[in-house]
């Protein structure tokens, strides 16, 4: 079986899906605790990293996504798949999935 290199630049999303690096999570609480790993929650921040060509209408002609690369989004908790490329860690999701552009 052949290895595959992949980089962020070679990862091109289909149709409406968006490629988010996710934000590292917090290693403590508001009260100074260190959180174990196992303890740690799931980010639902990221930045995008690539973007699909968007959602394909049943015309024929393609809805623009509202986000582009280098947005910071916040989306669903359970969205998308995760994906680990050279030690970052990404989310594969679509587009109604993220909830918000954070400013």
């Amino acid at each position: 079986m052949a290895a595959v290199s992949l980089t962020v630049s070679t990862v091109k999303p289909l149709g409406d899906r968006i490629f988010i690096k996710v934000s590292a999570s917090e290693e403590k609480t508001a009260g100074g605790i260190l959180l174990p790993d196992t303890a740690k929650e799931k980010p639902q921040i990221g930045e995008v990293a690539q973007v699909g060509p968007g959602k394909l209408n049943e015309d024929g002609s393609r809805q623009t996504p509202e986000v582009s690369i280098g947005d910071k989004v916040l989306y669903s908790k359970y969205a998308g798949t995760d994906i680990k490329l050279g030690g970052d860690e990404y989310v594969l999701l679509s587009e109604k999935d993220i909830l918000a552009v954070v400013g």
